[in-house]
């Protein structure tokens, strides 16, 4: 196996070139989670940051119910996050090296997000998939900044100015458009089954999750922090995935089945997971919530460009009004510096 690309500030050993994948992987972790004084100005925008994992996990959510039948869901979940430790182990290590002391004196609250926003978290959603569609689980994950918000008042008492408030309503509104169909009956008609159950519950972890990453350790290296919570949900997934396979249930170790876990653990667990925790550090829970609104936004575009399903009127007025929340709420939203754990 080819080394990995040395990260900003270490020089390759004579003669080494990269292989162009980790070079490309290892640009955009740097590029995005190294943050600098003398970087500043050329950091992408937080909200660029956060349109990006609301698209991969719509794709993820698509993938995991289409893999259903193959991959059952704690395996689904074990496999996805340790196909993602796999990919950032490489690049984390240097600074794990650097930061173990660090990550010990924390244990407590990475264990807490790596149970939460890892392990329970996809496991539920999985689950879920078992018993509703990709289309139910996406909009339901729509409800989440709802959750954040009332969670942030209850437990933070964190308010939003009634302009952002006005937003966070118009962009609820696009997502019951979408999922309404234009039709009052058909929202009325709306019923959930035990899949939808678990889809919410899991809901509930990630908005608990996104609201715990105000006391992220400070001063971790975003890789270094990925990498702990990774290997702690995982390795709390593991009594479940052998329950799973004890109980007779086993993947179909096909092609499809392997390309699959790895986008997963690319795109929907590593890459989001970063650009999710840094947008949420630079404009709160609250604000960066909202952005979870753009999942039925891309499931629908995704629908219309891979499967040719048809974009109705509703669609495109569901789209304009999530668009038009987003940014009203978002607009003059203030940095949000992370809670000290000392």
């Amino acid at each position: 196996m080819r080394r990995a690309p040395p990260l900003p500030g270490r020089s390759a050993a004579p003669g080494q070139a990269p292989a162009p994948c980790l070079a490309a992987v290892s640009a955009i972790m740097a590029a995005m989670t190294v943050p600098s004084a003398r970087a500043a100005p050329r950091r992408a925008s937080p909200y660029l940051l956060l349109v990006l994992p609301p698209l991969f996990w719509a794709v993820n959510w698509i993938i995991g119910r289409g893999m259903h039948t193959s991959i059952p869901p704690m395996a689904m979940a074990f496999y996805r996050w340790l196909f993602a430790i796999a990919v950032l182990l490489p690049f984390a290590l240097p600074h794990l090296r650097r930061e173990w002391r660090r990550v010990l004196a924390h244990r407590r609250i990475l264990a807490l997000l790596g149970v939460v926003g890892v392990g329970s978290h996809n496991a539920l959603a999985y689950l879920g998939l078992n018993y509703t569609s990709a289309t139910n689980g996406v909009i339901l994950n729509s409800f989440i900044p709802v959750l954040i918000i009332a969670l942030s008042w209850i437990f933070l008492r964190t308010r939003l100015a009634p302009r952002q408030l006005g937003g966070v309503a118009i962009s609820l509104c696009g997502v019951l458009a979408i999922l309404s169909g234009g039709s009052l009956e058909r929202l009325a008609a709306f019923r959930l089954n035990i899949g939808d159950l678990y889809v919410m519950l899991s809901m509930l972890l990630w908005a608990i999750y996104t609201i715990c990453l105000r006391w992220r350790p400070p001063g971790l290296h975003a890789l270094t922090f990925l990498f702990a919570i990774s290997c702690v949900g995982d390795a709390a997934m593991l009594p479940f995935y052998l329950g799973e396979a004890a109980l007779g249930f086993h993947t179909d170790w096909t092609w499809q089945a392997v390309l699959a876990l790895l986008s997963m653990g690319l795109f929907s667990s590593v890459l989001a997971y970063i650009f999710w925790t840094r947008g949420v550090e630079e404009v709160g829970s609250s604000v960066a919530g909202l952005f979870l609104h753009l999942m039925p936004v891309f499931g629908t575009l995704l629908a219309w460009l891979i499967l040719g399903e048809r974009i109705a009127s509703f669609h495109v007025a569901g789209i304009a009004l999530i668009l038009s929340g987003i940014y009203l709420t978002s607009r003059g939203a203030r940095p949000v510096q992370p809670a000290a754990l000392d």
